[in-house]
């Protein structure tokens, strides 16, 4: 079961980011994110399903996790993520962490994330992660 999270809650397992029911989308920049933002309000997404991340906060956010990460997780695929996103935050990109625990919800998201040239985007499932692009 996933419940909405907020900025000040960001899930981990075993010191590894784990939103369950939320999909991570990665936007170049801040103009694209803001738009992506607004595309899924229009879809009927809350204000509260999406949380926006500059930079510099999944820069911080994500190396700090990292630093703290247990040694068994860094045999998931969690952590390679992880590492993805601290890299694509040191070339500029924006985070986008929404809520979507439904399949046709994460379709939704995905769509978005594509027209907006998402180079990455992640569903978090309860025992896996799925590559969404």
């Amino acid at each position: 079961m996933s419940r909405r999270l907020t900025k000040a809650e960001l899930p981990t397992s075993l010191g590894s980011f784990k939103p369950v029911g939320h999909v991570m989308v990665a936007l170049p920049n801040n103009m694209q994110a803001l738009a992506f933002e607004k595309d899924l309000h229009q879809q009927g997404f809350l204000v509260e399903d999406v949380l926006h991340f500059g930079a510099d906060e999944g820069r911080d956010d994500m190396a700090k996790m990292l630093d703290g990460a247990s040694d068994f997780a860094g045999f998931g695929y969690e952590i390679t993520l992880m590492r993805r996103y601290l890299d694509l935050s040191s070339k500029g990109c924006r985070w986008v962490l929404v809520y979507a625990p439904e399949d046709d919800q994460a379709e939704k998201v995905q769509a978005a994330a594509q027209r907006y040239d998402s180079p990455m985007a992640v569903k978090y499932h309860s025992l896996a992660v799925e590559d969404l692009i």
